[in-house]
């Protein structure tokens, strides 16, 4: 009985390179739109702040999905699922903590979003780093950057004087991130094409 192994230059392996492309790229143009919407609405916390707050969230909530939906059974597949909740839970919390009307309780529960989806985009980083997919650096870089952000959060939201500005700093640095990974796969895919040619 022969066994078949992919390589980078399979049809499969290809396709699920470029499925993932887009979806970094869509998810990281996202995140800088947001952060443009953000910065100029957050001055109160009306309803169309409230309502970017919940989005950003769902954003990530959506990307799981799709992800989720391309990804072979799997511990990656467990984490995808795991963000994907904790995503969706974050944007139901931020919600009502911003209905409630205060910087302070906004600014913890994305926090703690923000430690535990790092947490879990270091691990999908780590796991997909490889021939198919590269090193995964942006995305490394950007998980451990958003635990340790989430915990700053945390930390000036217990403070004297927590402001949202810093909501509109932390989109952008991971919609870059996330347009950087799809750069990344872009220029692979290129390499691994010509390499076949």
């Amino acid at each position: 009985m022969s066994t078949q192994t992919s390589t980078p230059s399979d049809p499969a392996v290809t396709g699920g390179r470029s499925s993932l492309l887009r979806l970094y790229l869509g998810r990281g143009v996202l995140a800088v739109a947001w952060a443009l919407a953000f910065a100029g609405a957050h001055e109160d916390i009306d309803a169309v702040a409230i309502t970017l707050l919940v989005v950003y969230p769902l954003i990530d909530a959506v990307s799981s999905l799709i992800d989720y939906r391309a990804l072979p059974d799997g511990s990656e597949r467990r984490v995808t699922v795991f963000n994907g909740v904790l995503s969706t839970l974050a944007a139901a919390a931020v919600g009502i903590a911003g209905g409630g009307g205060g910087v302070a309780p906004v600014l913890h529960v994305f926090g703690a979003w923000a430690v535990l989806s790092g947490a879990a985009q270091v691990v999908v980083g780590f796991r997909r780093r490889g021939p198919e997919l590269g090193k995964q650096w942006p995305m490394l870089i950007a998980g451990g950057l958003s635990f340790l952000v989430g915990v700053f959060y945390n930390i000036q939201a217990a403070g004297d004087d927590p402001s949202l500005d810093v909501l509109s700093v932390y989109a952008t640095g991971g919609g870059v991130f996330f347009i950087a990974q799809a750069a990344l796969l872009g220029w692979k895919t290129r390499q691994l094409r010509t390499r076949a040619v």
